[in-house]
This record gives C-alpha cells, structure tokens and sequence, in this order.
C-alpha cells in the first residue's frame, strides 16, 4: 500500500498530514563525524555528550568582592568591620581557613576559601586600614556558585539531534570537550527544469527568463547545512531529465528540482522520478505550492518543488525544511509562530490552507500588525522581498478581519 496515498485519488493532501508522513517515513540519512569544536557550528549532534567534570568543579565567587564566613563581627550600624588576611585572585587558592570576623579580597570565578560561605559585592563594601566593613543584613550563601550549580560529572548535558549552535559549542568546551559527533553534511542536489530559463548573467533571448528558483532554493539549503552541488537547468527532454535525475539519485542523499512537476505537456518530471522509483506525494491543499512532488528515485528521496518562485521558497520552508533536517538527522523542530493582530480584510473559499505574505508592523497600542502584500501571485518574487513572514490561514477559514488575531510564521524561523 502506498504510505503517502492522500484521500482520495487525486485529492490534495493536508499540509499536517503530509509533514505527519515526512516525520513517519524519513530517517537520518547521514553517518556520524568527528569535526573540532571550531568547526561544528550548526552541524546536527551525533551522539550525547556527557560532562566529564563538575562546571564549576568548584565553589566559586560569583562577583568581585569580599569573601567572608557569617559568624561574629564588629557591628558597625548596619554593616560589619572584618580584618582583612587576604586576597584570593581567579586561578589561586586560598592557602588557610578564613577564621570569624576575617575576611578574603576575592575575584569573580576564584575558589571560596575554607571558612567563607557569603560573599559581598565590592561597591556594597568599603575598605580601610587593613579591615573591610560589609553589609550585616547579606543572606548566607550569597553570591556563591556552588560545585556542579551548571552541569554535574556524569550528566548528559547535549542530547543526539541538536542543531549546534553558539551557546552548545560554548557548553560543550566547558566539560572539557575538543571535538564533537556530528552528522555529516545531507549531499544535496538540484537543478531547474524549463526550456524558458536561462542562467543569469547570460543573454536572455524574447520569451525566456532568469532562473532565480536554483538561487534561493540553494541559500536556503546552505542555511540549513546541507552540501549542496547545483547541476544547473535541464531542458523540457524526457530522455534528458530521466537520465539527469538517475544520475544525480547515485551520488546524493535528496535530489530537489524546481518546475516540472504539474501536469503540463512539458513537465517531465513527475513522470520521470514515477519511472526510476515512485512519487509518493503530490499535490497539496496549499497556497501557494500546490504541484508539489515527494518520492524517491531508485532509495534516494525526491522533493519536486513547483516552478513559480514564490511557490517554490514557500513549499521549502513548509516541507522541504522538515525534511532536510529530518534527513540531517536533527530532531523535530517546528517554525517558531506567534499570534499577531491582522492589519488587513482577506477573503477565500474554504477547502486549501493559505500562506499571506505580511510584513510587521507597531500598532497604537504597542502590539505587532500584519500588513499584507498587495498581491497573490505566486510569481511576484518582490513579495518575498517585502514580507517579514507567512499569516497562516486555515484550510476551512473563510475570512480574516481587521484586528482579527492571526498565526503569522517569521522567516527568521522559517530560513534556519
């Protein structure tokens, strides 16, 4: 039995139930790596990393002050006069026991010296002739990191999946760690199909265009990691994109097009990928990007994109970037959505879910206002220019109203 076959025979699919099924068929397609710290960024992580030490191993100052124990001292109105015997710099250690009414000159980061429990933040403190008088009412403990208060020995501190960034390599060096498991690149490749596109640069004769979908589709690929070799545009051949396709399904882990794959007299690729393997899904109750293609050539994944730009970027950024990283071997991670107020009145008929391009704006009242583009059409490229993001329109909503509240979908979530 088909495991994409949709509700009907040639009814288009619901956008969650065909992300439901990319989730359900698609696995990792990539084998671990070892890369330097230096070099893991944004790289899915392979295998957990344990921490090996305490972080900090340590009980450690938390700020540049006095360090103390809270026992007996001479009270001076509301502060305490300690003596000083001390000063314990990040990197040392304390080489005695603070004893009561004594106190310890220490920095940010240095080891609390037996007999300190509290520390006091230095522009709470004022010092003179060899003693420090420090606030009386400070709480025990304060300003103290405990030994293991981030990360204990032995913890799984980063879980397979994660999708590294700044913060992960920060952590990961902090237990000690150089070098890091990670999947290796997704080998993508992809090409346009189209005898009226040409490469841009080129001479353009009457009646052709440039090809712009190659461009965005392989930033957007770049932006989520992927290795991606651009085999350029193929003709409207049968023979031609048959042979290209086979080819490419040998030395890549998903082949993407764009164009080719609705139901014209010169769409060749549906039929093609059809032959050298299946099409397993096509055509989604979406706007924009309805002709769009998911199967496999031979075992390698196949995502046939439609030819219009608009409907090419956004059906990437609804099911080609679920599946890049489902196939990197990241874990599932949903676009980012917030709620907006509606600056706009829209009207469709219910059955197909829409995305609107919108740009964000303040309202009076200090809440973000979707504004949508002027137009719909899924060849208006300036839109995407424009646009901050997608209002997402349910398939059996009919109507948005200003000051409606509505799922809007930034592209700084949908382009990473």
């Amino acid at each position: 039995m088909d495991c994409f076959a949709g509700p009907g025979p040639a009814a288009p699919l619901p956008l969650d139930e065909a992300l439901a099924r990319v989730q359900r068929t698609y696995g990792a397609a990539t084998e671990p790596e070892e890369v330097p710290l230096r070099a893991a960024l944004g790289r899915i992580l392979a295998e957990p990393v344990t921490a090996t030490v305490n972080v900090p191993p340590v009980a450690v100052s938390a700020m540049d002050g006095w360090g103390f124990g809270k026992g007996d001292g001479a009270a001076e109105g509301d502060a305490l006069r300690l003596a000083v015997v001390g000063r314990v710099p990040a990197g040392s250690v304390f080489p005695g026991t603070v004893g009561p009414g004594e106190a310890v000159r220490i920095f940010t980061g240095a080891p609390i010296p037996a007999g300190v429990d509290t520390v006091a933040m230095q522009e709470d403190c004022r010092a003179e002739d060899g003693a420090v008088l420090v606030p009386a009412t400070l709480a025990r403990g304060a300003n103290i990191r405990e030994a293991g208060e981030d990360m204990t020995a032995g913890s799984v501190v980063l879980t397979p999946g994660l999708r590294l960034r700044a913060q992960e390599i920060g952590l990961a060096a902090a237990v000690g760690r150089s070098s890091l498991s990670v999947r290796k690149r997704l080998r993508v490749v992809l090409f346009s199909t189209g005898d009226e596109l040409r490469e841009p640069g080129s001479d353009k004769p009457e009646g052709t265009i440039y090809d712009a979908n190659r461009y965005t589709l392989a930033a957007q690929l770049d932006a989520l990691g992927a290795d991606v070799r651009d085999l350029g545009i193929l003709p409207d051949k049968p023979d031609v994109t048959r042979a290209a396709l086979a080819d490419a399904a040998a030395t890549a882990d998903l082949v993407v097009t764009s164009g080719g794959a609705s139901v014209g007299e010169e769409d060749h690729v549906k039929a093609a990928v059809g032959e050298l393997g299946s099409v397993d899904l096509w055509k989604l109750a979406l706007k924009p990007g309805k002709p769009l293609a998911l199967g496999r050539i031979g075992t390698t994944p196949f995502l046939g994109l439609p030819g219009n730009p608009v409907s090419a970027m956004v059906t990437f950024m609804l099911v080609g970037r679920p599946l890049v990283l489902r196939l990197s071997g990241a874990e599932s991670a949903p676009a980012p959505r917030c709620l907006v107020v509606a600056g706009f009145e829209f009207k469709k008929k219910p059955g197909r879910r829409e995305f609107l391009r919108a740009r964000l704006a303040t309202g009076p009242d200090g809440r973000p206002v979707a504004h949508k583009f002027p137009s719909d059409s899924s060849g208006v490229l300036t839109s995407m220019v424009e646009a901050d993001g997608l209002v997402d329109m349910p398939a059996d909503a009919t109507t948005i109203r200003d000051g409606d509240m509505v799922e809007f979908l930034p592209f700084t979530g949908l382009f990473a």
